[in-house]
């Protein structure tokens, strides 16, 4: 049975048998704020290549009215089943539909997400369809290669807003009729409906103009900086109208905060849906700006990429994601006037890690994943999609030119406006621009799984003169599970030589830019030279590999890394001193004196905020059991140090704050932290502002300091959505085995939780504080595993499944645990995937801490 599930084959039969003209959907939502369900009446034209030919459509609803094909009315209790209406019987040429249901409003994020403001009481709605949920809402052919319009007819409260892909009418008699939008796909059409406060302006630019929208809560209103939104919004415009030489290919802009959210952001056409968390209500650094904009950019290339040229199958989703996340980036580095012109740093120090992390785990894959059905695709939402490929494209960038790359993105905008591609269009337009012949490199690179290793190989004489330069590239075994075998690639990358100067900073005397290929590649044009203090592979972060330095840089890196004069190579350097701790190649203690020596001197607030994760993380995981306490206790002490130091009122103090307060756990320290929220301590320009008072209260109440009571009370000062979030957060983390039990069930026992509020509250439940408590809850979660991931929906299930793992049950026990789980309890592919991958953590980890056991 298909249930909900759909294959490859299955979609590539219905697209060689149906072409589809037009949807015309009619939503009644007048009943939203009480919520249940609504009435959805889609009629839809579409033609067939057979006469008599049987196909189906798809739709996830309650119920089931009325069924209409060609004036003749079907049974719905024959033809509904498994979230599919068979169409038997269709002609050659036209056909027309008619499907009448009752839908169901949802609180997971999927589908139309319905949300109550508990400071308004009012209704929000918001629909997320990808990847196969707008048939949650309307009945529709729901896979990407059979576009259509889409006209929509919303019926709504009085005084509500309704806001969709086309721009929105005057309503009449409550009632909203929307132009129909030009061909696109399912998954991009999208409906946001409730009493939403909104800004408006327009990008100007030779005579046209595109009317831009920012909406969100009422209850955020204050808080949204629209005139920054904005001005990242034009930039964006601006600099990929100029690079894509398209205009923007939709009739106006909106981007709408929204609450719940289960992503970032998602590139309905002309309007997008972003997380209402980017309405900051608190301080926070520039560092969480910087996610912001990039966000923005990335939703924005997507009306590009992805919604005008748009996939055939899934296959190709990491195309739509590398290539948005690509060129954010390169805009936010490159584009006239940028606040952030180091975004490249930023890059490189998370997404990139992101990508090394995906691409050692057992569930690697090739950046063109093999994608046979729904199941698969709703998984592969990673570090391969986003982050490996982007590195991928920044590399293939570097390969063939900037110029000659966007060029070939132009021919590809221009050549399949409003159609359906493969990765075979793309690329054969990149080798029309560029001359190259990317069919050995498309298979090295997005066929083939793993990371390759650079490392150095140089021989000086007695005077210091280098002798010989060779760069040996390593292909690594894949992870016990992988399939594919380890390959060797092409890489352009740049070889950057530093020296320090008077004043003690490393400055890049001279950069060599080449391809490496194959086992080792000789550099003379470093025969010769005088060494310098430290080399660096892949300077300006060219390619996709792990880097290592030779012994003598990485002594100068280990008592410099903070001194280089630019971000990037301290970002490089950083990021790989990460790994090798991750690869147990470097002890976490001394790991955590690399940081303690160097993060004084680093200026990137990314950089450092990113540090800060690590190092928890790495003491947390990665120490040795019996040296765990002692590195926490001197990296508290050292936290506590640097916001004492920092510059009052600065990004730095704020995260040295946020840092200190995570992992505070003496008396005095925790005293301190009591004082900090109840106004008998300060510290000079900090300002301990609404989010902030909720994560002094959530380490308090993770560490018995704060009851009930006091978790009530602070909610009573913020009633708000976000309060009751962290209110639930705060409730799960507290340590006493009646806490853990009654979040345990509220989210395991139950399915009565908002995605966000599960969210919230499994992030209270797991404390790294708490392994002893949360130790019975390993059994608990292997009996409950299988049956949450087949009666939850998938985004409810991966957060449990996930979220709820064993992860700090660090021992040998419990990889024999899941492996029994494993064998006997016959998961799905995605299940046995994700729980695959958390082993892998727990395999890692004891590696790790073996590693950092033998450095003691």
């Amino acid at each position: 049975m298909p249930g909900t599930n759909l294959t490859r084959e299955e979609a590539q039969q219905r697209a060689r048998l149906l072409t589809v003209d037009a949807y015309e959907i009619e939503l009644d939502l007048s009943g939203a704020q009480e919520g249940g369900t609504y009435r959805s009446v889609t009629t839809v034209r579409f033609d067939a290549a057979e006469a008599g030919a049987e196909s189906f459509i798809d739709l996830v609803a309650p119920t089931v009215h009325e069924v209409v094909l060609n004036g003749d009315a079907l049974d719905p209790d024959e033809v509904f089943k498994d979230s599919r209406i068979a169409l038997p019987g269709l002609l050659a040429g036209r056909n027309e539909l008619c499907v009448v249901a009752a839908c169901a409003y949802t609180n997971t994020g999927e589908g139309l997400h319905r949300f109550v403001d508990p400071v308004d009481q009012q209704a929000y709605l918001y629909t997320q369809f990808e990847v196969p949920d707008a048939r949650r809402v309307f009945a529709n052919f729901e896979q990407p290669d059979l576009k259509g319009t889409f006209q929509f007819t919303v019926t709504a409260p009085e005084g509500w807003t309704v806001i969709s892909n086309s721009p929105t009418p005057e309503p009449k008699d409550n009632v909203w009729r929307f132009e129909p939008t030009p061909r696109i796909s399912t998954y991009i059409t999208a409906l946001i409906v409730g009493p939403y406060h909104s800004v408006h302006s327009s990008y100007e630019k030779d005579g046209r103009s595109v009317p831009l929208g920012i909406y969100c809560r009422p209850s955020l209103a204050e808080y949204l900086d629209s005139d920054a939104i904005f001005a990242v919004t034009r930039q964006g415009f601006a600099w990929f109208e100029e690079k894509f030489d398209y205009a923007y290919p939709f009739a106006k802009y909106d981007q709408l905060f929204v609450p719940e959210f289960n992503a970032g952001a998602m590139e309905n056409a002309g309007a997008v849906t972003i997380r209402d968390q980017y309405v900051f209500r608190s301080k926070v650094t520039d560092a969480a700006y910087e996610t912001r904009a990039e966000t923005i950019l990335h939703e924005l290339a997507h009306m590009w990429f992805g919604d005008l040229v748009t996939m055939e199958w899934w296959n190709d989703l990491w195309l739509n994601e590398s290539f948005a996340t690509y060129t954010s980036i390169a805009c936010q580095a490159h584009a006239p006037g940028s606040r952030w012109p180091h975004s490249w740093t930023t890059f490189a120090n998370s997404m990139k890690t992101w990508a090394y992390r995906q691409d050692q785990l057992p569930s690697t894959h090739p950046i063109m994943a093999d994608i046979n059905d729904l199941d698969d695709v709703l998984v592969n939402f990673d570090g391969i999609t986003y982050a490996k490929g982007a590195s991928v494209l920044k590399q293939l960038v570097a390969y063939v030119g900037m110029d000659e790359f966007f060029r070939g993105v132009q021919a590809y905008f221009k050549r399949h406006a409003y159609q359906n591609t493969r990765l075979s269009d793309l690329l054969g337009a990149l080798e029309e621009t560029s001359g190259r012949d990317l069919k050995t490199w498309s298979k090295q690179w997005l066929e083939t799984a793993g990371i390759n290793v650079l490392r150095p190989e140089i021989e000086t004489d007695a005077s210091g003169t280098v002798t010989s330069f060779a760069v040996r590239q390593e292909a690594p075994a894949l992870p016990p599970g992988a399939k594919g075998e380890p390959t060797l690639r092409p890489h352009r990358i740049a070889i950057g030589l530093y020296d320090l100067n008077p004043t003690g900073k490393l400055i890049r005397s001279e950069r060599i830019e080449l391809d490496v290929d194959g086992e080792l590649t000789q550099v003379e044009q470093l025969t010769g030279t005088k060494r310098s203090a430290v080399i660096l592979l892949n300077d300006d972060d060219l390619t996709y590999a792990k880097v290592r330095l030779d012994p003598d840089s990485l002594a100068v890196v280990t008592e410099h890394l903070g001194d280089f004069e630019e971000s990037l190579p301290r970002a490089l350097s950083w990021a790989s001193a990460w790994d090798m701790v991750r690869d147990g190649e470097l002890a976490t203690r001394d790991y955590l004196a690399l940081v303690l020596s160097g993060i004084a001197k680093e200026s990137d607030i990314g950089v450092v905020q990113s540090l800060h994760r690590q190092v928890k993380l790495a003491l947390d995981l990665y120490a040795a059991p019996d040296w765990r306490e002692t590195g926490l206790a001197r990296w508290t002490e050292a936290t506590l140090d640097h916001l004492r130091a920092a510059a009052p009122g600065s990004d730095h103090q704020l995260a040295w704050a946020r840092a200190f307060t995570a992992t505070a756990r003496t008396d005095a320290q925790l005293d301190l932290v009591s004082g900090l929220l109840e106004g008998t301590e300060t510290i000079e320009g900090l300002t301990i502002d609404t989010e902030l008072r909720w994560a002094l209260l959530e380490r308090l109440a993770a560490t018995g300091r704060a009851d009930e009571a006091a978790i009530a009370a602070e909610l009573e000062r913020d009633k708000t959505s976000a309060g009751e979030r962290h209110a639930a957060t705060a409730r799960a983390a507290r340590p006493t085995p009646q806490a853990k039990a009654e979040a345990w069930a509220s989210v395991v026992e139950s399915d009565n939780l908002p995605n966000a509020v599960q969210e919230a509250v499994i992030g209270g439940f797991i404390q790294t504080d708490q392994r002893e408590l949360l130790a019975p809850y390993t059994e608990k979660y292997f009996a409950v595993a299988k049956d949450v991931w087949n009666s939850r929906s998938h985004e409810m299930a991966q957060q449990i499944v996930v979220g709820l793992y064993p992860a700090l049950q660090v021992s040998p026990e419990t990889l024999d645990a899941t492996d029994a789980w494993l064998a006997s309890a016959e998961p799905t592919a995605a299940l046995r995937r994700l729980v695959t991958e958390s082993r892998a953590g727990i395999d890692r980890a004891l590696r790790a801490q073996a590693a950092d056991a033998a450095a003691g």
